[in-house]
């Protein structure tokens, strides 16, 4: 019994760095510019699980420019939600060759799940009302290097 509690204790000790990583907004991930039309955005890159998993949770503000660019090892359907995510998002679901397939507006703090029409690859989350103040659609095209010879 002892060897178990030990056991289990450890186990508990090792999550804690990961529990505590998702308390606040993370603010350090790779960065690089991709393009929409004639706008540039400042995209962070979210490569790996616990990184897409948390997303922009807890962020108060995102800057006008900016977004985050969620990337998948394969293409199937994406499906987001806003759970801990304290602003207006609108997410692109994206094919590989930075075709915009569909675009949905997610409300903060909620659970909904909003889906990519088809199978994609990548996810670009920005400011609800960005891609229609900018004049963005479905069927559009994203530039940049996640793009480039697909």
């Amino acid at each position: 019994m002892k060897k178990l509690f030990t056991v289990l204790l450890g186990y508990a000790l090792s999550l804690g760095p990961l529990a505590h990583a998702q308390e606040g907004p993370q603010m350090t991930l790779p960065r690089i510019k991709i393009g929409a039309g004639m706008h540039l955005i400042d995209v962070q890159l979210a490569t790996n699980t616990q990184q897409r998993a948390t997303g922009l949770m807890f962020r108060k503000e995102m800057p006008v420019s900016e977004g985050m660019l969620f990337i998948f090892e394969q293409a199937s359907e994406q499906c987001f939600w806003m759970k801990n995510t304290l602003i207006p998002l609108t997410a692109a679901f994206v094919a590989d060759d930075g075709t915009i397939i569909n675009l949905a507006d997610m409300k903060p703090q909620t659970t909904d799940s909003h889906c990519s029409a088809k199978p994609v690859r990548y996810v670009l989350e920005m400011n609800q009302g960005w891609f229609g103040k900018k004049g963005i659609k479905a069927g559009a095209k994203l530039t940049g290097r996640p793009f480039q010879g697909n």
